[in-house]
């Protein structure tokens, strides 16, 4: 049984932490009391602002002899409830671990803490010629940490990998009060259990992350940008794998329909020519060290665009034609946020089923009664469903929509898919994930948030 915070427990927090850092404010707490999931608040009834990953695991410790409900938070930037304390209890911001401690460019590695926004260690190390990959759309404001509790991709995970290619080793605080070190910085990793793998994606169930050991690559020189436009969905969705059969390696696919379009240029002022005949949009890019090569690798995925039936291709090769049609894809989950009442869900499936998908997803909206707004990484078939109430009434939103995201899911894992890409599940998924895996894969599940976590304070609700 979870317990509230008394004088007592609130007396032994302030032993762990300076008082200055643990904050009851309401004001600062309703601030807290959401994420970028829809419309959910759920207050915590204590915020701890840690420096230090021993102030981090002191104040786990005293949560766990006293069962008070602990919720991590990085940057309140989720999409799946994941940071939202649905028990109250302390919540425990991370946002004063912020240091890249070290860039080792002999090796290629960079030890952040865990409040580390994304954006700026992708700068640091672009400074000296390197690259870290792993850029999600809230790249300029999401923490290392939370990117790394979700798995987080974004677009050029289709040639790069997702973050769990680039994590070597982190140090969790484990919800006993424990530290550790979960791996070792190396490349390879043969010595029992990859508990590093584990907490990938775990969502802070079973431990607060506090630092991270990552991998660097070098830094492509050139990179080429194409936007293509089809008088279709499914004839832009057929066209990524082709491209991929063709033996050509984008390190970026982003698929965008015409209403997300239309919506990114009417909010964010941006200049593009949409003509009428333009349905849907592929935003191609292309890196590498030769110039020469890359021309060559255009002409080829022209070639495969042209036999789709593409209506038309623009070749950007300065930066303001590149940041302007990056803005059209990044500005898109924003606009949609803006125009309407809306529900995202992040289905991913295999490449060459993303046209049945999408065909799918628009058949079930018409059953059901909801405009839908497509976009997302279609070089590794994830795809972001926007689900708009429009003329929804309130009844069918609340009850109704459910059957139609049912159906959305099982049509994704019919086709070999999952009900998460990049989102994770936390709080607003765990209901569908009986819809993928059985009982015994969810016991499974629960039996190793048991060993890590036997009273179950971390992140309750979460998951499952």
């Amino acid at each position: 049984m979870l317990n509230k915070i008394t004088p007592d427990i609130l007396q032994l927090f302030k032993q762990a932490i300076n008082e200055d850092r643990l904050v009851s404010d309401p004001a600062v707490l309703a601030d807290y009391a959401h994420d970028e999931t829809e419309d959910l608040h759920y207050s915590p009834d204590l915020i701890a602002l840690p420096e230090t990953a021993e102030e981090v695991a002191a104040l786990l410790k005293i949560c766990h002899e006293h069962s008070i409900p602990v919720t991590p938070r990085g940057a309140g930037t989720g999409l799946s409830g994941g940071s939202l304390a649905i028990y109250g209890g302390l919540m425990i911001a991370m946002q004063r671990m912020n240091k890249i401690i070290a860039i080792d460019e002999r090796n290629l590695q960079a030890t952040v803490e865990t409040g580390v926004v994304t954006e700026e260690l992708i700068n640091l190390a672009a400074t000296k010629d390197l690259l870290y990959p792993v850029d999600p759309a809230s790249k300029g404001s999401c923490f290392i940490g939370g990117n790394i509790s979700h798995g987080s991709g974004g677009p050029r995970v289709v040639k790069y990998g997702t973050i769990r290619e680039y994590v070597l080793n982190l140090q969790v605080a484990l919800p006993t009060g424990e530290l550790i070190w979960t791996g070792a910085n190396t490349l390879k990793y043969a010595s029992g259990y990859n508990l590093t793998q584990l907490f990938i994606g775990s969502e802070g169930t079973l431990g607060i992350i506090c630092k991270a050991v990552l991998k660097l690559i070098p830094k492509p020189k050139q990179d080429l940008l194409l936007f293509a436009s089809f008088a279709s969905n499914e004839e832009a969705c057929e066209a990524v794998g082709a491209i991929f059969r063709k033996g050509i390696i984008p390190s970026a696919v982003e698929f965008m329909e015409r209403k997300g379009v239309e919506w990114v240029i009417s909010y964010d002022q941006v200049q593009f020519n949409l003509l009428p005949e333009m349905e849907a949009f592929l935003l191609i890019e292309l890196d590498g060290n030769s110039l020469d090569e890359l021309m060559l690798q255009c002409e080829e995925v022209n070639e495969v665009l042209e036999e789709k039936n593409c209506l038309d291709v623009l070749l950007a090769d300065t930066a303001n034609q590149k940041e302007i049609l990056w803005r059209l894809r990044r500005t898109m989950p924003v606009s949609v946020k803006a125009n309407s009442i809306y529900k995202e869900e992040d289905t991913v499936v295999p490449r060459a089923t993303l046209p049945t998908l999408i065909k799918g997803i628009k058949a079930i909206g018409t059953r059901y009664g909801f405009e839908s707004i497509c976009y997302g990484h279609a070089g590794d078939g994830n795809l972001h469903v926007n689900i708009i109430k429009g003329e929804m009434t309130e009844h069918d939103w609340h009850h109704k929509l459910k059957e139609g995201i049912k159906e959305i899911f099982d049509l994704t894992i019919e086709l070999g898919g999952t009900i998460s890409g990049e989102h994770g599940i936390g709080l607003v998924q765990k209901e569908y994930m009986p819809l993928k895996y059985s009982t015994l894969h969810l016991d499974l599940m629960r039996g190793i948030k048991k060993v890590f976590d036997p009273k179950g304070i971390l992140n309750p609700g979460k998951i499952f």
